[in-house]
């Protein structure tokens, strides 16, 4: 018997008119969500924009900011993967919506497909009272008594890292990026889970954390193989990780022991809270924290670091002006550490960790997604199961005093910046989900610019485009920070005669 090809080829035309009806369709409906605001007219079907956004999202963004620019409204639209989205550039916008993060408004994702990825007990997913009360909980992980704590760890590991990067450099020039993610991995286990990471697990763990980073990356295709399914995974095994560190923290904390990472600090504050009342946790949920903490603050760290190094070796008054800052307060030949006390002392540091982070805020967009119809304006009402980008980016640059120019005294006592233009300082979010380890992050920050600007001697290697944004996702220089790196101090601290 004879195939019937005379019938599949009579279907032909009619599959051919569905395909190019569904295409009209989607078309159409993206058209009707994007109304008058500016954005690419056509969108191919289903994918979006979502290529160009992964070949060269630095393109791509700057290209939304452009669109939201060129309107009163501040506000442009685009299609990726089958989801509308909305970029927001107006500062006042964007804190609309981080204001409006609940049941009846926005979810805060971190990520457009954050929750495939990240799992469901994060703290960003969170709302309501029982965010609230989570938040409470975890406010005594970053007391002075708590940052001091980590002040030690993390100056101690800096302090190795830089060591090696300079025997690394020898009269040749390094990129930093990689380095300063490493050394970024190492100092948040270390800061976050202590002693309670053997070597053996944390090989693993910076491999599961790698597959985790690659994955952000690439398209959600949710395949075996596929870079985004190997990320999934991962980030469940690091949580599964993450809350047999808790479990063995809730062990020593009931004991009786001191606290000396974060994770003890916080279970000692469970424990507490458990023994006067009905106050329930689970150590995976404890996990999916720490991993949120974790992802908060090794790719943000890392990408301030960079960008200190970068504006540190343009501006050498500002360099100069650190390095005898610092030499106030400490000596490194001592062999001692910078203590709470000094490194609080270090005004001026302070101001460049925070202008670091305003001219490159690390983490530009905070994608949100919209759980009804929100009305934004009282001319546009986003529609329900948008992804919203505020960008913090786009906020550091509006209000402040000669925005583009990298001016740590902007932050200093007598202009005060950070206050007038509050509202534009964005870089760690506002309303209910403000970062909660902002003091920590710029703690991190401002150790690293103390130390390196006083044991080191940098010199960035140049090319064309080096200092040009590039998206890893959090935001690099394009050549990864490449220096030549020499020693400053004939010995470092804690180096062994």
């Amino acid at each position: 018997m004879e195939f019937p090809w005379s019938i599949v080829t009579g279907c032909v035309p009619y599959l051919i008119s569905f395909v190019a009806l569904m295409l009209l369709f989607e078309q159409i409906s993206y058209l009707k969500k994007k109304r008058f605001l500016p954005g690419p007219p056509l969108v191919l079907p289903f994918i979006g924009n979502a290529i160009s956004l992964v070949v060269n999202p630095t393109r791509f963004w700057d290209l939304q900011s452009s669109y939201a620019k060129s309107t009163t409204l501040g506000i442009s639209a685009n299609y990726i993967i089958g989801r509308y989205i909305v970029y927001i550039y107006s500062t006042d916008l964007s804190h609309k919506v981080f204001a409006n993060v609940r049941d009846d408004a926005f979810y805060l994702v971190g990520h457009p497909f954050g929750k495939k990825l990240f799992g469901e007990h994060n703290l960003i997913y969170m709302l309501g009272q029982e965010h609230k009360d989570w938040r409470r909980r975890i406010a005594p992980n970053f007391t002075l008594k708590a940052l001091q704590t980590y002040t030690d760890i993390q100056q101690r590991i800096i302090i190795k890292h830089l060591e090696s990067w300079c025997d690394k450099s020898q009269n040749k020039s390094i990129q930093l990026r990689i380095l300063c993610r490493d050394m970024n991995l190492e100092t948040s286990q270390t800061v976050f889970v202590g002693h309670y990471l053997t070597q053996e697990t944390r090989k693993r763990f910076n491999v599961d954390y790698n597959l985790f980073n690659v994955g952000l990356m690439k398209l959600p295709f949710d395949l075996p193989g596929s870079a985004f399914r190997n990320a999934r995974l991962a980030v469940q095994r690091l949580v599964e990780t993450l809350a047999g560190c808790a479990e063995e923290s809730e062990r020593k904390m009931k004991s009786g022991e001191e606290p000396t990472c974060l994770i003890d600090f916080w279970m000692q504050e469970n424990v507490r809270e458990a023994s006067k009342n009905s106050f329930q946790y689970s150590c995976k949920e404890i996990g999916g924290h720490l991993f949120d903490f974790l992802f908060a603050s090794q790719d943000a760290s890392t990408s301030s670091l960079l960008w200190a190094v970068t504006y540190l070796d343009s501006h050498p008054q500002v360099l100069n002006r650190v390095r005898e800052e610092v030499a106030n307060y400490w000596v490194p030949e001592k062999g001692g550490l910078i203590t709470g006390e000094n490194l609080r002392a270090m005004k001026y540091t302070e101001a460049v960790a925070r202008e670091v982070v305003r001219i490159r805020a690390p983490a530009t967009l905070v994608p949100h997604i919209t759980v009804v119809d929100f009305p934004l304006t009282e001319d546009y009402t986003i529609p329900k199961g948008t992804i919203v980008f505020p960008s913090v980016f786009d906020s550091s640059f509006q209000g402040f005093s000669e925005p583009e120019r990298f001016d740590p005294d902007r932050f200093m006592s007598d202009r005060q910046e950070d206050q007038i233009h509050k509202k534009n300082y964005l870089v760690f979010g506002a309303g209910p989900h403000q970062c909660v380890g902002q003091r920590y992050a710029i703690n991190h920050l401002k150790i690293f610019i103390a130390l390196f600007a006083t044991l080191i001697d940098a010199k960035r290697d140049r090319t064309d485009g080096c200092d040009e944004i590039s998206y890893v996702p959090t935001i690099v220089p394009k050549d990864e920070c490449r220096v030549f790196l020499s020693r400053r101090c004939t010995r470092f601290p804690l180096e062994s005669s």
